[in-house]
């Protein structure tokens, strides 16, 4: 029998699609929990793909991906006017 947690207590993954926007309202907005978040989010990052026994390049591959979508998409602006035209 599974038990009844609060809304406050549940994962976004448990959250039904009708409790979602009372779910979001209940997170911590402040600047230290948004800072805690992050935080939470490294750890659960470092501690999947980096801190491992038989470690691999793949958690630092995704970085590096991540990165360059990223700056793909800052100077998307400048690159999409660069592009070659056709004159005539």
């Amino acid at each position: 029998m599974c038990s009844i947690l609060p809304l406050k207590e549940k994962k976004l993954m448990e959250v039904k699609l009708g409790e979602l926007p009372s779910w979001i309202l209940m997170r911590n907005f402040t600047p230290s929990g948004i800072v805690g978040a992050f935080q939470r989010g490294y750890d659960r990052y470092y501690n999947k793909y980096i801190n491992v026994r038989k470690g691999s390049i793949s958690g630092v591959n995704m970085v590096l991906a991540a990165y360059v979508v990223f700056s793909y998409c800052i100077s998307y602006k400048e690159l999409k006017h660069e592009r070659r035209r056709k004159y005539h």
